[in-house]
């Protein structure tokens, strides 16, 4: 990666690149005994394009040059399948399984049934709650929470908004992440609501992170509020993209800061548009090294100490957090040039203007 600005670091004693080797577990004594074959399971596709251009590219990256066998699949957000798929890796002879779980109940099953086979498991960038996973490698999400509401805030100070109405688009109500999202944006937003700085206003869940469901939610929440919506904080690019199709209908684009996360063309192309406020850029590339290190590490029976832990109940689960950054207009160039997307990706013709103006060369 290159450096720079967005040179990502793992939150805590050790950097990614610093995993050391502390022994040996049951799983990973079995792994050793058969041919290491590492098996991924992404969520989906509708959500957020990042599992297919980013995630997927990345780890195939990583397993081909480390030489190891790999099998990806895409759940494409269905829980029989997500099942499906899983038995057949652990059939197939997967030593190592990787997940990105639906939801955490379809999670902890899938887990559950390869520790019980002898797999080796990893949570990928979703904890899965109450469950068996060896590690978890994700970004710091209650940080990524925290980033948005402090860009909302900024963007609403920008705009000169007095006591303005805030609506919320939360992520999938089954993805734990989504609820550190609202943690991290809530201990930025709640102190305003209680001060009466701001006014709280509409909220709801979108289902599955649901972009058409999340434009139908949002026209709901602007009639609702009889079209007085002053910002959106929305947990990804993909409901602000969805937002920002109705503020459009309604001649509101602009005028209304809209949130958003995971850098995607689409977002960085409103940011640069002056449709959304901002986005959360978490480099994929550092995440899915950290996974595969140490998914490649379990496939030759080997456990690593990442030097941090998450607390899941009574567990705490070694854990690789990765931080992220807000991106604003003017850093739009810098997920470009870190090689998360490309210029000709972002700007196209009908971008070329706003790209220039934001010294994108």
């Amino acid at each position: 990666m290159r450096k720079g600005l967005l040179t990502i670091a793992a939150v805590g004693l050790l950097t990614t690149g610093g995993l050391t080797a502390c022994g040996n577990d049951d799983s990973g004594d079995k792994a050793a005994d058969k041919t290491p074959k590492i098996g991924v399971i992404l969520p989906d596709s509708k959500s957020s394009v990042r599992w297919e251009t980013a995630d997927r590219r990345f780890l195939e990256e990583a397993f081909k040059a480390a030489g190891v066998q790999a099998d990806i699949q895409n759940a494409q957000n269905d829980k029989t399948a997500f099942q499906t798929i899983a038995d057949q890796m652990i059939t197939g002879g997967v030593t190592v399984l990787m997940i990105v779980n639906l939801d955490s109940g379809t999670g902890k099953a899938v887990l559950d049934k390869a520790k019980s086979q002898g797999v080796a498991t990893i949570d990928y960038d979703r904890l899965t709650l109450g469950g068996s996973a060896q590690y978890y490698v994700s970004f710091d999400n209650e940080t990524v929470g925290k980033l948005q509401g402090e860009g909302l805030s900024k963007c609403l100070t920008e705009k000169g908004a007095k006591n303005p109405v805030v609506a919320y688009l939360n992520g999938s109500p089954t993805d734990n992440n989504a609820t550190l999202f609202k943690a991290g944006y809530d201990s930025v937003l709640k102190p305003k609501f209680d001060s009466k700085e701001y006014v709280k206003g509409p909220e709801d869940a979108v289902p599955a992170w649901d972009n058409a469901q999340a434009a139908t939610i949002f026209e709901q929440q602007l009639t609702t509020a009889n079209g007085k919506i002053d910002g959106v904080l929305a947990a990804n690019d993909g409901l602000g993209n969805a937002a920002i199709s109705i503020l459009k209908k309604n001649k509101l684009n602009g005028k209304v800061p809209v949130t958003g996360q995971d850098a995607s063309v689409e977002g960085l192309q409103n940011i640069l548009a002056g449709d959304q406020c901002m986005t959360v850029y978490k480099a994929v590339r550092e995440e899915a090294k950290a996974a595969s290190d140490l998914a490649i590490a379990l496939a030759k029976g080997e456990k690593k100490d990442t030097g941090q832990t998450v607390k899941d109940g009574d567990r705490d689960v070694p854990s690789v957090l990765l931080t992220p950054k807000a991106i604003y207009k003017e850093s739009v160039k810098d997920v470009i040039a870190d090689g998360y997307v490309t210029k000709e990706e972002v700007c196209t013709a009908a971008y070329a203007k706003f790209c220039a103006e934001a010294g994108i060369s």
